[in-house]
């Protein structure tokens, strides 16, 4: 039985987290940057209150594959596949844009090829919960550009077990017949799974459908579908998020859909609470500090160049500025399968633990000022009607007010550095005239 000791610090991070959701959700941010905020605030940078963060780092992966299961549930793929080409051309432009900006950064200093390929799978991926909740909040959700960035986001989330095995291949270090077999045997069920769910007749799955209007059996079918077929594929080779997001795929085009993906939706809450938690916690302020000049260079690559990277890809597609630059702003954050990849190259020591840390901080930081650009993306989202706007007319609407701001500052700043030495010459004279009058 637990003891009030060890019944407190629970009740504490629970708090924590809840007050740090509500605080972000009141100003209409994504709670999950308050739980990131939260794990900071408990952890070793901030009060110590939570030591044994193995048991949190085991619910986090839970949460993470619950996360994929509760994706392919959610997916739907009859609207896919009306924008999936724009969506899957962008992923695949990103990934390359990112490959070549991070191969370019890394040249001098010589980063090892498996390194650079894990940067770029991590640079170009998105939040989905930040950017659908920044769509929501802007009323943008149900337009021609929320749909076009939902099927990228998607089409990300498809992306993440093919990015998960050409990392075990890159691990090696050389081709590999078998992993190069098991990338194309991945990406062919996947693809073959698609074709067949996204047919008009939903699909009849009359084995699991026994559970169906039990409100107590339903949520541990949920858990016994994700976590189970997360095994049979890490078994058979292939990764566990990629069985996790199968089972979550072909449920989510079933009878089962609904009455499932209600059930299971209050524990993926719960456990992607502890995932968000689990990256506060693992934050160290003082690497950040020893790192300072990597993690403000990625930062930056993950903000200007990223979204310079989705301004440029857009605007080959043709889209109009004003939806091209909305989408690459909402877009310009890391997301939380980035936690997951750079697990991937911890366990195939493709990076050290104080690099999957660096990722890790930097993860966190983009997510926690992708906020700031709501101001920007509000005026956007104002302008983005005007199909022929210039790029020029665009750019000022979104960031004319910072400009300005910063142009007027620099002018007073420059005021008084110019003032100063007036005043020192404007005393000498006076002297002067004093000591002639001696």
């Amino acid at each position: 039985m637990l003891s009030n000791n060890e019944l407190l610090p629970l009740a504490v991070v629970a708090l924590v987290a809840l007050s740090g959701g509500i605080f972000l959700t009141r100003l209409k941010q994504p709670a999950v940057v308050g739980y990131i905020l939260a794990g900071l605030v408990l952890g070793p940078s901030g009060f110590e209150l939570v030591e044994n963060q193995e048991s949190i780092g085991l619910l986090a992966e839970l949460g993470m594959l619950l996360l994929l299961f509760v994706l392919g549930m959610e997916l739907s793929l009859r609207a896919f596949r009306q924008i999936w080409k724009i969506a899957v051309t962008t992923v695949l432009l990103q990934t390359a844009g990112a490959m070549g900006l991070v191969w370019l950064i890394g040249h001098g200093p010589a980063w090892p090829m498996a390194a650079v390929v894990l940067l770029a799978f991590v640079l170009a991926l998105s939040s989905t919960a930040v950017a659908v909740k920044m769509l929501e909040d802007i009323g943008e959700l149900r337009t021609r550009t929320g749909r076009i960035t939902v099927g990228i986001l998607i089409a990300q989330d498809l992306a993440v077990v093919p990015m998960i095995l050409l990392l075990d291949v890159a691990a090696v270090g050389s081709f590999s017949i078998f992993a190069a077999g098991r990338v194309v045997l991945s990406v062919g069920l996947l693809l073959g799974l698609i074709l067949f769910l996204s047919r008009r007749q939903r699909l009849n799955i009359p084995v699991l459908g026994a559970t169906e209007g039990h409100k107590d059996l339903t949520p541990l079918l949920g858990l016994v579908c994700c976590f189970g077929a997360a095994t049979i594929s890490g078994l058979l080779g292939l990764s566990p998020a990629y069985g996790a997001f199968l089972a979550g795929l072909t449920i989510g085009n079933s009878n089962l859909r609904v009455g499932m993906l209600e059930m299971v939706m209050p524990i993926q809450s719960v456990l992607m609470m502890v995932f968000f938690l689990s990256i506060g916690l693992l934050i160290d302020l003082s690497l950040i500090w020893k790192n300072l000049g990597i993690i403000i260079l990625m930062l930056l690559i993950v903000t200007v160049g990223k979204t310079a990277i989705n301004l440029s890809i857009f605007a080959a597609l043709r889209l109009p500025w004003g939806q091209a630059l909305l989408t690459a702003l909402i877009l310009a954050q890391v997301g939380e399968f980035s936690f997951l990849l750079g697990n991937v190259g911890l366990q195939r020591n493709i990076i050290s633990i104080d690099e999957f840390r660096i990722i890790l901080s930097v993860t966190a930081l983009s997510l926690i000022i992708s906020p700031l650009y709501m101001n920007a993306i509000r005026r956007l989202h104002r302008a983005a009607r005007y199909q022929r706007a210039s790029i020029r007319y665009v750019f000022r609407v979104a960031f004319g007010r910072e400009v300005d701001w910063t142009r007027t500052t620099i002018r007073k700043v420059s005021r008084v550095r110019v003032r100063v030495p007036l005043l020192w010459g404007a005393k000498r004279p006076g002297r002067r005239k004093a000591r002639a009058s001696d």
